[in-house]
């Protein structure tokens, strides 16, 4: 079955043709292809699907075989795929995914091929409820949580999945594997949570470290770009549109009223090939 790799700001993906192709288990698949010593190496998969209620459907599998119902980075690597190789013949395409319907603007180079993608993120959920927290409050902001009898003062709301956003002086200080962890797996958070860690540079511009649900320590994260900037807005540490410098590259996020998201950022092809299935 033939695979293509691409990758947006750090974030590698595996991209598979569900439309041509019948895949029986996805989750199966993505333990078996993401992992770098006996598979070809990823951070999630993407499937490309019929959809009823938009033009295309993006099914989207973490490295640990769990399904996610977004992925920033990602989707504008599913987008690129399936305008490059015709699934998809418009550069203003409707994506469906288990986050609801995201719209996509996609800008092409000489060689008509997809060079930067803009995606419309929708708004952000606050609700602790929504997120999913086991707290009882309307915006979870400046909030406390304990790690190993540390006290870390955190924001958390849902941009298609959930997020914990974390300012610090100077980033490389924290242990972001370990903390990540912890908080990503504490009892706080039912469905676990996205962790992030932000330097701020200056009102336009932040230093990001990602560990993803899922994924663990990753290069970049487009939801966690997105989150980082709504909660630096709201605490007054950001303005309305902030470049994001992720550890694998660079996302410009845009905030319109009441806080709806544009992202816009590159996603690049690195390969092509067969994968064999035992």
């Amino acid at each position: 079955m033939k695979f293509d790799k691409l990758v947006a700001a750090g974030n590698d993906f595996l991209l598979f043709n569900g439309i041509e192709n019948h895949i029986e288990d996805y989750s199966k698949l993505a333990l078996n292809t993401c992992n770098r010593h006996f598979g070809i190496g990823a951070d999630g998969i993407m499937i490309c699907e019929e959809s009823s209620i938009a033009d295309i459907k993006m099914i989207y599998y973490n490295s640990d075989g769990s399904q996610g119902e977004m992925c920033g980075n990602g989707i504008r690597c599913f987008a690129k795929y399936i305008y490059d190789y015709g699934i998809v013949n418009r550069s203003s395409i409707s994506v469906e995914t288990l986050a609801g319907v995201k719209y996509v603007d996609i800008q092409v180079n000489n060689f008509n091929k997809a060079e930067k993608i803009k995606v419309d993120m929708g708004y952000p959920i606050f609700e602790a409820e929504k997120i999913p927290m086991n707290l009882n409050k309307d915006r979870v902001v400046n909030e406390k949580i304990n790690i190993d009898s540390r006290e870390y003062e955190y924001s958390a709301l849902l941009v298609g999945v959930p997020h914990v956003v974390i300012f610090v002086e100077d980033i490389k200080e924290i242990d972001i594997n370990y903390i990540g962890k912890k908080i990503e797996n504490h009892p706080t958070f039912p469905r676990k949570t996205n962790v992030n860690f932000i330097e701020i540079n200056s009102r336009k511009n932040i230093n990001i470290y990602t560990w993803e649900r899922g994924a663990g320590r990753t290069l970049g994260c487009g939801t966690g770009s997105c989150a980082s900037v709504v909660i630096g807005n709201i605490l007054n540490k950001l303005d309305n549109t902030v470049e994001v410098t992720t550890e694998g590259g660079n996302i410009t996020v845009e905030l319109d009223e009441n806080f709806k998201i544009y992202m816009l950022g590159g996603a690049n092809h690195i390969a092509s090939g067969i994968l064999q299935i035992s």
